[in-house]
C-alpha cells in the first residue's frame, strides 16, 4: 500500500487488513491521525527507484499506488513543479519496481482532474471523453501522463493494472488544516472556528458545481475494480452534485450554525465536475452515503480537531 501515511491510503490500509490481507505499508511520513493498521509499515522516498524495490521485497501479489504529492486547490495551482516531478517520479518509479518483482496486480489512483472544464449543466462525460485531452491544472496532465505510463507497462509485462479516477473524497482523519486540505474539510473547519451567525471566507462566487465522495465509498469502489477484470481507467463517485454553496450550507446545518459567506478571490478551479460512474456502477458500485450523512460523520471529527488545537494554543 503506497501513500498509506495520507488520508485514503490509511483507510484503504485498514480494510484490507479487516479483509484478512497481509499489508505492508509505505510512505514519506507516518499516518498524522492514527496508528497504521498495516502489519508492517516502511518509511520510503517513493520518488527514488531503489526505495520503491526495497518496499517490494518478500514478494506482493498486489500494489495500490495511492502516493503523492497534492493538496486542495490551492496546492494544486501553487505547486505546479513540485506536481509534476515528484508525482511523475513516485508513478514511474512504483510501476518499474512492481514489473521488477513480478507483482500480477496493480491499482492506480488517478483523478477527475484529467477532464476538461464544463459548464454548469452539460451532459456528464464518460471515461472515453477524456479525450482529445485538455486538464485544467498540471495536476491532471500528471495523472493522465501516469495512466498511460502504468498501461504500458501493464501490457509489456503482463501486470493487471486497474486505474480509478477518483472525486474529491472526504471523511475523518483527513487533512483539516495547512494548505493542502480539500473542500469539504476547509469547509468544516472554518465552519467549526465561527460562532453562529458568524462569516466564513469562501474562494470564487459559490457557484462552481463538484461531487464529495466518502472515503468508505471510495474504499468499496477501489476493491470492486481491483478484483474485477475491468482494465480501462474508470471513474468513481457520488452522483449527487452541489455548489460550493450548497457544501457550505450542509456543513453549516451538521453543525447547527447559521453561517454568513463572504465570496473572495482564489483558485476555484474548472466550473463544473459531471461524470458518469456508469462502468463502476456496473460491477455493483453504488454510493452509500449521501453527502449530508458523510458531513455527519466528518463535521464532528474536525471540530474536534479544531477544538484541540484551540486547547494548545
Amino acid at each position: 500500500m503506497c501513500g498509506a501515511g495520507g488520508f485514503i491510503g490509511a483507510h484503504l490500509a485498514r480494510r484490507l487488513v479487516e479483509d484478512g490481507y497481509w499489508v505492508r505499508s509505505a510512505d514519506i511520513k507516518e499516518p498524522e491521525f492514527a496508528p497504521s493498521a498495516a502489519h508492517d509499515f516502511v518509511v520510503a522516498d517513493l520518488r527514488d527507484r531503489d526505495e520503491c524495490g526495497r518496499v517490494l521485497e518478500g514478494g506482493f501479489d498486489e500494489v495500490y499506488q495511492l502516493a503523492a504529492d497534492m493538496g486542495g486547490m490551492g496546492f494544486i495551482h501553487s505547486a505546479e513543479c513540485e506536481i509534476m516531478r515528484n508525482n511523475v517520479l513516485i508513478n514511474i518509479n512504483m510501476i518499474d519496481a512492481a514489473a521488477a518483482a513480478k507483482v500480477s496486480r496493480f491499482f492506480y489512483s488517478s483523478s477527475v482532474c484529467i477532464y476538461r472544464d464544463m459548464a454548469i449543466g452539460e451532459p456528464e462525460l464518460t471515461e472515453e471523453d477524456a479525450y482529445p485531452a485538455m486538464p485544467d491544472n498540471e495536476y491532471g496532465w500528471e495523472k493522465l501522463y501516469s495512466e498511460r505510463a502504468v498501461m504500458a507497462y501493464g501490457r509489456r509485462h503482463g501486470i493487471a493494472t486497474r486505474i480509478a479516477r477518483f472525486q474529491t473524497t472526504y471523511g475523518p482523519e483527513g487533512t483539516w488544516t495547512g494548505g493542502r486540505e480539500k473542500a469539504p474539510a476547509a469547509i468544516c473547519r472554518k465552519v467549526a472556528e465561527v460562532d453562529d451567525g458568524g462569516e466564513i471566507e469562501v474562494w470564487g462566487d459559490g457557484s462552481a458545481v463538484r461531487s464529495y465522495t466518502y472515503v468508505d465509498d471510495l474504499v468499496d469502489g477501489i476493491l470492486l475494480l481491483t478484483a474485477s477484470d475491468r482494465e480501462e481507467p474508470t471513474n468513481i463517485g457520488n452522483p449527487e452534485y452541489v455548489s460550493v454553496n450548497e457544501l457550505v450550507a450542509t456543513v453549516a446545518a451538521v453543525a447547527g450554525k447559521t453561517v454568513r459567506i463572504s465570496h473572495i478571490d482564489g483558485p476555484v478551479g474548472v466550473q463544473s465536475r459531471n461524470f458518469s460512474n456508469a462502468a463502476i456502477e456496473q460491477l455493483g458500485f453504488s454510493a452509500r452515503f449521501p453527502l449530508r450523512d458523510g458531513i455527519a460523520r466528518t463535521y464532528p471529527w474536525v471540530a474536534a480537531q479544531v477544538e484541540a488545537a484551540r486547547l494548545t494554543r
